[in-house]
């Protein structure tokens, strides 16, 4: 069973950084693209950045350049997203997903994590 278990959410004030995890399990990791998507209240899914199974190959929203950077770890199964200059409107619960090819898109990806919150206040 493919577990992704997102932490390092939380309610941080606008200016700051945070850094997200996503820890893997019951999936080869090391042969995965992982993402990171976010929603906001009321607002669709966004795609934020995305990753290759080794890390050669990322790509980031136009939205999050800059100020985001994606990362893993192979051997520890895990994946990371940096977020630095953080805005108040980047409060969205962000999610982690697991597929078969890396995408640009918030809708390509097979496996998905329950989410962490980031709420960023001014």
């Amino acid at each position: 069973q493919v577990q992704l278990v997102e932490s390092g959410g939380g309610a941080v004030q606008a200016g700051t950084s945070l850094r997200l995890s996503c820890a893997a399990s019951g999936i080869l990791f090391s042969r995965a693209a992982m993402a990171w998507v976010r929603q906001a209240p009321g607002k669709e899914r966004e795609f934020v950045a995305a990753i290759s199974w080794s890390g050669g190959q990322t790509f980031l929203a136009d939205s999050v350049k800059g100020r985001f950077t994606i990362s893993r770890e192979n051997a520890e199964n895990t994946l990371y997203l940096n977020i630095n200059s953080l805005k108040p409107e980047d409060t969205a619960v962000y999610y982690c997903a697991a597929g078969g090819l890396v995408r640009s898109s918030a809708d390509d990806y097979d496996y998905w994590g329950r989410g962490t919150q980031v709420s960023v206040f001014s």
